[in-house]
């Protein structure tokens, strides 16, 4: 198994997988890392968070998982505006819109080899 993709997984991938395949696990984020990740944000929950919060923007993160929730290297983000008449039903459906858009790109190049890690950054060319 060359890499691992995960999506809607809730549990913390155990650290013996995450050791095994470092820089080769990746998951999405339905928001915009590090802001609103970590135990307990996924689902409408995110999404309440940041209309609560009053950010005017959220959007989605690709990451590498490691052996936290939400902490791994950034891989990919894109944001969306979050308008004042948007609540947590509007804004999941923009960001869902965002997921399937750019998820399989994102997977495409990491599968191309076109994602690279250089110490703490990673470059998707």
């Amino acid at each position: 198994m060359d890499f691992i993709v995960l999506c809607g997984y809730m549990k913390m991938v155990e650290p013996n997988v995450t050791e095994q395949y470092i820089n080769r696990i990746i998951n999405i984020h339905p928001a915009l890392l590090p802001s609103f990740g970590g135990k307990g944000m996924f689902g409408i929950n995110v999404h309440r968070a940041v209309i609560e919060s009053g950010v005017k923007v959220s959007g989605i993160t690709v990451h590498f998982v490691d052996n936290e929730y939400d902490t791994g290297r950034i891989i990919f983000q894109k944001c969306c505006e979050v308008k004042g008449d948007d609540d947590e039903i509007t804004l999941e459906a923009k960001i869902r819109k965002l997921e399937h858009m750019h998820y399989p790109e994102v997977i495409k190049k990491f599968e191309e080899g076109k994602v690279l890690v250089v110490g703490k950054r990673v470059i998707v060319s």
